[in-house]
């Protein structure tokens, strides 16, 4: 049962008219009675990947990548917090492995489960260009800059277009420092829930 916090934070139209998480993820968060801060949080960088795809497909219309697969990893990356909560105010990983284990017993398939396990680790080998915007999103959205992530990034755009490093970091860089102008919106939306349910 989704407690009455959680579903705030799930409809809440936040700073700027915040887009709902897909609707199996709202579900499965009411069920697993999940903090409201996750909520919020889930929903804040779910944002961030939409303009993130849509700033993709603008900018780079040859690169091909499974959008809808990427906005369910970025609403779904940080599941395992339910069950690290310490996670949601404080560092840590435990929560990549446990949210993979979680969305694989809740019925989902590894395409959908495995974003939880890479979001914090981009070097992996099975990495995908859907992989790396997810880690991206849960970075920019509170303006967080990681340039060995965002080159990987580059290599992966760059491959596609044939566009040199340089042009596309510059335009990627164009783009991130848009998305980060609203960190400080998301991050009082998020701050405005709490961490328990």
């Amino acid at each position: 049962m989704t407690s009455v916090l959680l579903q705030r934070a799930l409809t809440d139209p936040g700073y700027a008219g915040l887009r709902s998480l897909p609707e199996r993820v709202e579900v499965l968060l009411g069920n697993l009675e999940a903090p409201p801060r996750l909520g919020a949080h889930l929903r804040a960088v779910h944002e961030v990947a939409w303009r993130l795809a849509d700033w993709v497909g603008r900018s780079h219309p040859e690169m091909e990548f499974d959008r809808e697969t990427m906005l369910f990893g970025t609403a779904t990356h940080d599941i395992g917090k339910i069950l690290h909560p310490d996670e949601l105010s404080g560092p840590g990983t435990a929560h990549e492995q446990a949210g993979y284990e979680l969305l694989l017993a809740r019925g989902f398939d590894e395409e959908a489960a495995r974003f939880a396990r890479t979001h914090g680790s981009w070097t992996r080998p099975e990495v995908r260009v859907e992989d790396l915007l997810v880690s991206l999103a849960d970075k920019v959205w509170k303006a967080k800059r990681v340039p060995e992530l965002e080159q990987l990034v580059v290599q992966h755009l760059g491959a596609v277009d044939g566009r040199p490093p340089w042009q596309v970091f510059m335009t990627l860089d164009d783009g991130l420092d848009r998305i980060a102008a609203d960190a400080d919106g998301r991050l009082a939306f998020q701050a405005s829930y709490p961490v328990s349910a």
